[in-house]
């Protein structure tokens, strides 16, 4: 189950921006790189077989009218709510027009590419992604990026909803927050909706596709 249609496979990289990777601690930063060095793997093959590229990131406004803070038990960091009590929700990493929802320099982003402007976790949600997938004819996805049990997931559930085919990039993807349950969605969650791969098993992919 190797096999994929370069004609109709697209590269999606979720919230690959430097809010999330570049413009944090040089702790966390080192500890994302192997992400970023693969998903700039997939990136170079998928270019050099003229997949289409789409960037799915957050573009919310900075007066906080396009989010909202729902009510749950702990915030984004699994963190507990002081009290009980839901407080008002921190600004957004990816604000329109500032630097931080930019796309990660390793990422090379060309303005041929496709910008999906997301304001909620699965990147399909009131945006004009699944209308570019199927006007370019595309029924794959091979996703990368962060962070898996909130974006990636959500999105990963709305291609399968919309019968999409996903690859998951295991080694291209990651948590933000907790490594043990980005193991948990690649062995317990998403080889039962979609393909498991790592990068370079991907690129495999891409290259026996192209020279078939």
């Amino acid at each position: 189950m190797n096999e994929i249609d370069v004609k109709k496979t697209g590269l999606l990289f979720f919230d690959m921006v430097k809010g999330f990777y570049e413009d944090v601690p040089p702790p966390k930063r080192a500890r994302l790189q192997p992400v970023v060095d693969n998903a700039a793997l997939i990136m170079r093959a998928g270019r050099g077989a003229g997949l289409p590229i789409f960037f799915a990131r957050g573009m919310h406004r900075p007066d906080g009218s396009t989010s909202i803070q729902l009510l749950t038990d702990t915030d984004n960091t699994l963190t507990p709510w002081p009290g009980e009590e839901v407080t008002k929700r921190r600004v957004p990493v990816s604000l329109e027009g500032k630097s931080g929802s930019d796309i990660i320099s390793a990422l090379h982003p060309r303005p041929e590419d496709y910008y999906i402007a997301k304001y909620r976790w699965n990147a399909f949600h009131q945006t004009y992604f699944d209308l570019a997938l199927r006007s370019n004819g595309i029924d794959t996805l091979i996703v990368c990026g962060a962070s898996i049990e909130m974006g990636v997931a959500a999105t990963a559930y709305g291609a399968r909803d919309l019968d999409y085919n996903v690859i998951i990039v295991s080694d291209a993807c990651t948590s933000l927050h907790n490594e043990r349950v980005h193991e948990m969605f690649l062995e317990f969650v998403f080889p039962r909706m979609c393909r498991v791969r790592t990068a370079q098993q991907t690129v495999s992919m891409i290259r026996a596709a192209t020279h078939s």
